[in-house]
């Protein structure tokens, strides 16, 4: 199984930014994390970040055909961008929400998920381990 794993705006500052709610870990772990997880489970895995929408979109747009699963964790766009949802449904490749924190407990904003809508499944809250999680899932999901 194929896995593209897509991490929006800001988590390349991971172990920088707001270290008290997404942790001291940097991207470079993140990125570690995901590579020995995909491995132990025995499927391939592509990890791309972006700040930019239209790089996120593009690359959902090139998953199609390619990819038999996307784990998203489209940070900031997940509460505004109709552009990845719509991404997400054009391509109909079966797509899991993460968040490293639990959006549901922070600003109100934060409660509205557009990327959640296009997605079969939500891990929010566990860290590092919720990337583990959406990969589980999918793979569950492709039997």
């Amino acid at each position: 199984m194929k896995i593209l794993v897509v991490n929006g705006p800001n988590l390349n500052m991971l172990g920088i930014r707001e270290p008290e709610i997404y942790g001291r870990e940097s991207y470079a772990d993140l990125e570690k994390y995901i590579e020995s997880a995909a491995k132990e489970l025995g499927c391939e895995v592509e990890i791309f970040q972006s700040n930019c929408e239209g790089a996120i979109v593009d690359r959902i747009q090139e998953a199609y055909g390619k990819t038999d699963g996307i784990v998203i964790n489209a940070a900031a766009y997940t509460h505004t961008s109709v552009a990845i949802l719509d991404a997400l449904k054009a391509v109909s490749i079966p797509a899991v929400e993460v968040h490293l924190s639990e959006p549901m407990e922070r600003e109100d904003f934060r409660k509205i998920s557009y990327v959640g809508k296009a997605c079969i499944d939500r891990f929010a809250g566990f860290g590092f381990e919720g990337y583990r999680k959406a990969m589980e899932r999918l793979i569950r999901s492709n039997q």
